[in-house]
């Protein structure tokens, strides 16, 4: 039971999310948690993933609205909420969001919301997130309502659209199940939707105001502003079932053997200037991973100098492995002169990475829809003085952010050896169920990708829960309290089993797209698999996330094979051979609740694992096959 373990050993801190809320009204049900609705579902089939009011400030960071007032009206048929939110700006700025949310069986979802500040408000967006789900719904048709009264009769986007799919929009229908249709109408501003599926989140989001309008702007004093969304399902079955799809609570999660094979990619840990030194003290841990890549990080603009090469030279040669040089490149002079630069500090240091990532720093920025893309030298000169600089080296690029920047700006393949990008789960936000949500949207991203570069070789990484760069804004967010926050440079649940769960997920999503390396943390630092002294954590320092990466730098190479779950949101799973060792079966469980696993034809060697097993929450286990 979650309740019997130390929520220390699962999320890296002993706060612990409050649970949702679950209210129902006839077939409908939605989980009502910090002022919004999540997770709303009919007749047991997800609608909407969210319904939320959120406020921005100027680096896109998320308010956490303080709630009073709140009521919680649950009647048999129906529901009604209705609280008040406060939150407090820059310069003891106010802004006061009254809200009333109300359902019945048969009827609207309605939920509205007037907000109302005394001072004035800066903000980059304040209203209503409508999130439609991924699975099932991608390439689904739809029809848009535009608020000029026209209908537009389409499909959600199948691979992830770089811009808006759909702008101008009043309301949105899509088909639920057969003869069950859903319709989000959204009134008080202009409404469009992004794929969120850029920044890997599992949703398409409709917001409220453009982004072709300026940002930040100001809310005037004492002028309300007043939106509300109306959820309506329309059921034309004869019969009320619910579908098959959807398990009693209770069943254990069935896995099964898939058609899918291919090779495990190569390991790598990312090493920055800051944590060079922590790592290589810690070259035995180093050593234990067993990683076959080292991505050593160099950013002039973060005051990375010559020095770091000296350092970096002394890591590279305790690794049996390959190495790779990331360098923003400032672009401040002509780039084969700052090439060149670099590469006479290298070659004084003796550091010869066997290649070289290279992407000017201005793309490390996002450049939304509507805004002037920043002045840059064309990336084909870029790569030029790169191949000049760097002779014999493979040349990298694509996007050291993520493959939101990549998908809006596609660099030129034919002169790279292999593209990369980053994900990152925290960008919109930061709650435990989203995080994990994220896993969803990566077979979308890694499909994406390879309908722009084909079979071009293709590395993601580095990945992490917590934030190393914010490209939507002037920082990442400091996390002092250790708190669930978006965009943070550090997080809590990197410590905790929470993390090693997420890795070992995430890994599994992404085994199809045959990639040649994955990297999902550091040696040391926020990033880590190695705790700081100063830091709480487990004998020797390892974080729980230690065990995920050494498994997967041990599969690297070996061929895997898939295999279905009967509930991928709870639990995933494949098998790796690794040479003439036995095959490995890796299941995790990436819920905070204990699953039952049926493990089906698979045969443990271990005869006491056949049958149903018991995965404990954000477990990740192996178990050798006959």
């Amino acid at each position: 039971m979650t309740a019997a373990i130390d929520p220390f050993q699962l999320f890296g801190t002993g706060e612990t999310e409050i649970p949702p809320v679950r209210l129902t009204a006839g077939k409908l049900a939605v989980d009502f948690k910090d002022g919004n609705l999540r997770t709303i579902t009919y007749d047991g089939t997800e609608v909407l993933r969210a319904v939320s009011y959120l406020i921005r400030d100027r680096d896109w960071g998320t308010y956490a609205p303080r709630i009073s007032g709140l009521t919680i009206d649950q009647r048999g048929d129906a529901f009604s909420v209705s609280y008040l939110a406060h939150c407090t700006g820059p310069d003891d700025t106010d802004l006061e969001i009254r809200v009333n949310i109300s359902a019945e069986a048969g009827g609207a979802v309605v939920f509205e919301a007037e907000a109302i500040s005394k001072t004035g408000f800066e903000t980059n967006r304040c209203g209503f997130c409508i999130l439609h789900p991924i699975v099932g719904v991608a390439g689904a048709l739809v029809s848009v309502e535009h608020v000029d009264g026209r209908r537009e009769n389409t499909r959600f986007p199948d691979l992830i659209e770089p811009w808006q799919p759909f702008k101008d929009m009043r309301a949105i229908t899509h088909t639920v199940m057969p003869l069950v249709t859903a319709e989000c109408r959204m009134e008080g501003d202009t409404f469009e939707m992004e794929d969120q599926r850029n920044w890997s989140d599992a949703s398409y989001k409709t917001y409220v105001r453009p982004l072709a309008l300026p940002w930040p702007y100001q809310i005037p004093a004492s002028q309300a502003v007043r939106q509300r969304i109306v959820l309506n399902i329309a059921d034309k079955r004869e019969t009320l079932t619910t579908p098959a799809s959807v398990s009693p609570d209770g069943r254990a999660v069935t896995i099964t053997k898939g058609d899918k094979r291919g090779t495990m990619p190569s390991i790598g840990l990312v090493i920055t200037p800051e944590e060079a030194k922590a790592t290589l003290e810690a070259h035995d841990v180093l050593a234990e991973i067993g990683s076959q890549e080292l991505l050593f990080h160099f950013d002039p603009n973060s005051g990375h100098d010559a020095a770091a090469f000296e350092i970096f030279d002394a890591i590279a040669r305790l690794h049996a492995g390959t190495s790779t040089l990331e360098i923003a490149l400032p672009c401040r002079q002509s780039p084969l002169s700052e090439a060149q630069e670099i590469a006479a500090s290298m070659q004084e240091a003796g550091f010869k990475p066997d290649a070289i990532v290279i992407s000017p720093s201005v793309d490390r920025q996002s450049t939304p829809p509507g805004s002037q893309w920043p002045a840059c030298p064309p990336l084909e000169e870029i790569y030029a003085a790169a191949r000049s600089a760097f002779p014999g080296a493979r040349l990298g690029g694509g996007m050291l952010s993520y493959f939101t920047e990549l998908n809006r700006k596609r660099v030129p393949s034919g002169p790279l050896d292999f593209v990369t990008h980053c994900t990152n789960p925290i960008v919109h936000a930061a709650d435990d169920l989203s995080v994990m949500q994220t896993l969803e949207a990566l077979p979308f991203i890694t499909r994406s990708v390879r309908a722009i570069y084909g079979d071009k070789p293709y590395r993601i990484g580095p990945s992490t829960i917590p934030m190393r760069q914010n490209p939507y804004g002037s920082r990442t967010m400091d996390n002092p309290a250790g708190g669930r926050i978006p965009m943070a440079n550090t997080d809590p649940r990197h410590n905790g089993r929470f993390a090693e769960a997420f890795a070992l997920g995430y890994a599994a999503k992404v085994l199809d797209a045959g990639l040649e390396c994955l990297t999902l943390s550091a040696l040391t630092g926020p990033f880590g698999v190695i705790a700081s002294a100063s830091e709480p954590s487990p004998p020797g320092g390892r974080r729980p996330i230690f065990n995920t990466v050494a498994t997967l730098a041990r599969l690297a190479g070996s061929q895997w094979q898939e295999c279905a779950s009967s509930d991928p949101t709870a639990v995933l799973a494949f098998v790796a051979a690794p040479g003439k060792e036995a095959p490995q079966l890796l299941l995790v469980n990436v819920t905070p609740i204990a699953q039952q696993v049926e493990l089906g034809s698979f045969r443990p060697a271990d005869e006491l694992k056949s049958g149903v097993s018991n995965l404990e929450p954000y477990a990740a286990v192996s178990i050798t096959l006959d």
